[in-house]
């Protein structure tokens, strides 16, 4: 069994799952060792603080889960697998310079990870052209910079297909946006509003909160101001679940429907299966699924890390295509040099716990899923 080294920067850690051990985390100034021609470290970026920092621990098992496999079946180009986890809940600019200090001293040899878009952005300009980075989140499109893969689903394969679905079954027409300040959500807001008006939806209002906001009394009288039939969320881990507690409590949950692309199975825990009911949500991955690829996912990760091991979800997931993703590319372009992937890129493909994943430039495409929460899990309704 692979155990990850761990690299980050100063940080506050979510607890662990009792019973779940998590590998272990290196000093803050502890510097990784140097590669060597037989192993090629992968930089995992996760959130390990903030708003998003209470699935970090999902995405540091799947990742171990993850080498695991490639190493057992020879690894990526012949060379074994390790894996640094980088804190990605960090601020972005200290998240660069962790990974720009790693890049430069050539203690990684590929990035990958879910972490906001502004990570992203403040990663891209360092690793552009340089090394290999599958950015594995949803996210809001249009990324093209040279080696930068893209895996997971965005507002077109999300959104657009959701609303449709959800004004033709259950009639909601007049929604209210409400998300967190920051790049996605305001990137896929622009975009919700050329579907609302290829579908006739009405987009009624938009508010946003700071990133880590934990006070939405200000949000919930805005939606009740509107008084939208429903909520589409843009709201990123522990601001969701405040969000989710407070529409509750204020009953809002009784007649307004509420949406979200970004909502996985530790937040509705987190929610409380009370403040769950007409909550839906649109994704690729969701542990429920029912599928040959998705089950025997569930059982190796159980294997490997015991019953007790933090609870899979559709965001630590994608780190788990993320590295499928890059072991695809490597085959395929024969290398793991940026030029080469480039040209190798469009076209690729693999099946992995999403089903089949194919590249159309270098954006990957997957069949995305609509589900209903029903408590603290998730029930499919259908294919989108």
């Amino acid at each position: 069994m692979l155990t990850p080294r761990i690299l980050s920067i100063e940080m506050s850690v979510a607890p662990a799952t009792p019973d779940f051990t998590p590998p272990h985390r290196s000093p803050a100034r502890q510097s990784a060792p140097a590669n060597t021609p037989d192993t090629l470290r992968i930089g995992m970026v996760v959130p390990l603080q903030g708003p998003a920092g209470l699935f970090g621990p999902s995405c540091e098992a799947i990742s171990a889960l993850g080498a695991h496999e490639l190493n057992s079946a020879g690894g990526i180009l012949g060379r074994q697998v390790e894996i640094e986890i980088i804190d990605g809940g960090a601020p972005p600019r200290d998240v660069a310079r962790t990974v720009s200090a790693l890049a430069h001293a050539g203690r990684i040899d590929a990035v990958s990870g879910w972490h906001i878009s502004s990570v992203r952005h403040a990663l891209a300009p360092i690793l552009a052209g340089r090394l290999p980075y599958a950015y594995t989140s949803l996210y809001e499109g249009g990324e093209s910079r040279s080696g930068i893969y893209c895996c997971g689903e965005t507002p077109r394969e999300q959104i657009g297909p959701a609303l449709r679905w959800l004004r033709n079954n259950l009639g909601t027409r007049r929604w209210m946006i409400v998300g967190d300040d920051y790049v996605w959500p305001h990137l896929s807001a622009a975009a919700i509003h050329q579907y609302a008006h290829q579908l006739g939806l009405t987009i009624a209002g938009e508010a946003f909160v700071r990133l880590g906001q934990s006070d939405m009394r200000d949000l919930i009288a805005d939606v009740r101001a509107v008084r939208p039939e429903g909520v589409l969320m843009l709201l990123v881990g522990q601001d969701a679940v405040e969000f989710n507690r407070a529409f509750a409590r204020a009953g809002l949950h009784e007649h307004i429907t509420r949406f979200s692309p970004l909502m996985e199975e530790n937040m509705l825990m987190a929610s409380g299966p009370e403040t769950t009911s007409g909550l839906f949500v649109a994704a690729a991955y969701f542990r429920s699924l029912i599928g040959a690829n998705s089950l025997d996912l569930i059982g190796r990760y159980t294997a490997l890390h015991g019953p007790h091991a933090p609870a899979l979800n559709n965001a630590a997931e994608s780190c788990y295509e993320g590295l499928q993703t890059l072991a695809a590319l490597a085959r395929r372009a024969g290398s793991l040099d940026v030029t080469a992937l480039d040209s190798a890129v469009d076209g690729a493909g693999y099946d992995g716990p999403r089903g089949p994943v194919s590249f159309r430039g270098s954006q990957g495409h997957q069949r995305v899923h609509l589900a209903a929460a029903s408590g603290v899990d998730f029930e499919v309704i259908t294919s989108l």
